[in-house]
Order: structure tokens, then sequence, then C-alpha cells
């Protein structure tokens, strides 16, 4: 079996040092959409490097693309086709705010193989420190289709209660033809993003977005309607993505406003409101 859970959670983490600046943010910020309308002064938050805040979210890239995915694929005991490989859900812990230029230590390791039967899911904890202390906490859930059915734990659902009675705000965001090829410019460059080809052979009609975009573009809508845009309330953030998004479509994203955190859910407006991302949890102060 490709996949060897004992030995991928006992490996040794991967330790190394990361590094970002102001226009990594700003690319970043770019790729989930923000700078629409350009002169709107709610926008320059995430743009302009003078007013400059960072969006929490901008952690799943911070230094390394996206280190819970593709670096998880060549942890020891891992060994799977990348076709067959999804992302399935993230959470993201934030410690403290984001600084727009900053060094740090990323340490990744395996926490987790789950069998789901037919698939397998691969936990990819990163923790992030600098010399002030710890920043956040990544967890991706890595999907890998038809590696499972070992005997395996099949480890927590992750499921919700859905929200109870009509969202309390509904807001639409549009996706660019281009958001993908923009996006990836932070680093993941799965060519399911972008090879025609490729998304194929993965069983897709088209290239797709990248999750972890749409998973951006859903928190600056939180952060945006519900907190005022004071990026530095977000406290954690976490969801599982539903199904796909295709660039040039519409996320219809629901808001219910609980005590200290927003319950979202994402739909695909142009498919009859197909689920995108669903059990999303965003806590704040």
């Amino acid at each position: 079996m490709p996949i060897d859970a004992a030995k991928a959670v006992a490996a040794e983490p991967r330790t190394g040092e990361i590094a970002w600046n102001s226009k990594d943010v700003q690319l970043y910020h770019l790729g989930i959409g923000a700078g629409v309308p350009a002169t709107d002064p709610d926008e320059l938050r995430y743009t302009l490097e003078s007013r400059l805040h960072v969006l929490p979210s901008f952690a799943t890239v911070a230094g390394s693309g996206s280190p819970g995915v593709i670096s998880g694929l060549s942890m020891p005991g891992i060994e799977v086709d990348l076709a067959k490989v999804l992302h399935g859900g993230q959470s993201l812990t934030i410690h403290r705010p984001l600084p727009v230029a900053g060094t740090a230590t990323a340490t990744g390791r395996i926490a987790a193989v789950h069998d789901k039967g037919k698939a397998a899911v691969l936990v990819m904890r990163t923790e992030v420190a600098d010399a002030d202390g710890p920043l956040w906490t990544n967890d991706a859930q890595i999907f890998v289709r038809g590696e499972g059915g070992w005997g395996g734990d099949r480890g927590p659902s992750g499921r919700l209660d859905p929200p109870s009675g009509e969202p309390d705000r509904v807001v639409e965001r549009a996706v660019r033809e281009d958001q993908a090829l923009l996006y990836r410019l932070s680093g993941d460059w799965n060519p399911l993003h972008a090879d025609p080809e490729f998304a194929k052979v993965a069983g897709f009609e088209r290239p797709i977005l990248h999750g972890l975009c749409t998973y951006g573009i859903t928190l600056k809508a939180v952060v945006d309607t519900v907190l005022g845009g004071d990026v530095a309330r977000v406290r954690s953030y976490v969801t599982r993505f539903a199904g796909v998004v295709y660039p040039g479509e519409t996320l219809r994203i629901r808001m219910w406003e609980q005590q200290d955190a927003v319950r979202v859910a994402v739909s695909a407006v142009e498919r009859d409101d197909a689920p995108v991302l669903a059990d999303t949890v965003v806590e704040h102060t």
C-alpha cells in the first residue's frame, strides 16, 4: 500500500525557515479577489502597502506556497498519485495577528492518517512561530482517493448540525476566469488548477479553483461584512471542502452570526447552489 500510516505518523517533523513580505501579502489578496473596486478604502487595506492588513488565511501560503497539501505528500510513508489527491478540509488557529513581513520557523508533520474506506485522509499539521512566539497552527486534511481500506481508525467526522433559521447575511462573490492562474502564483503549482489535460485525467471537465482560494475568498467576506474589516478579530477558521469551484462561477456565501463565531455555508450559484464549503466556522473576538 502506498501509504504506511504508522511510518508517516512516527516520522520526525520537518522544520524550516520561512519568510514573507508585503508583496507576498498583496499578491495573495489579489489572488482571492481583493481590490474590487480598486479605489475603495476598504479594499485598499488589502492592496496598498501603506495601509496593509494581513488576512489570517494568508497563513496557508506564507513563505512556502501550500505546505499542508504539497509537502505532506512527500513525507515518509506517503507515496501517492497527485491526480488522486484532493484537499478535504482546512483548519487554522491564529495565535496573534500576522505581521505584514516576517521570518519564522515552520514545523510540519503528519498528525494523523484516517481510513475512510474508499480513501485515506492525511492530517498535515504545520506550526509556525517567530522570535516572539507562536503565530499560527494549520491543519490540512488531504483526501487521497483509492488509498483506504486497511482497517485503520476512521477519525472524527467533522460534520456539524446545519445552522438553524435563515442566514443573517448573504453575499455573492464573482470568481474571475483567471482566478486560479493568479492564485497559484502564491505557491500552489498543482497542475489541476491550470492544465486542462491534467484536470481531465483527475476526473474534472476543466481546471478547478484551489480550495484554499475559496477558503480565502470566504474569510474575506466574513471579515468585511461581520467583523467590520478587522482582520485581528479572527481567532480560528475551519472548513470542509464539500465540492469544487470552476473559475468564472459565482460564490453565494451565507452567514449565521453566533456568540463569538460565524457559521458559514458556501455554494456555486450557477450550479443550483451546489455546496462548496460546509461545516465552516469562523471564531472571533
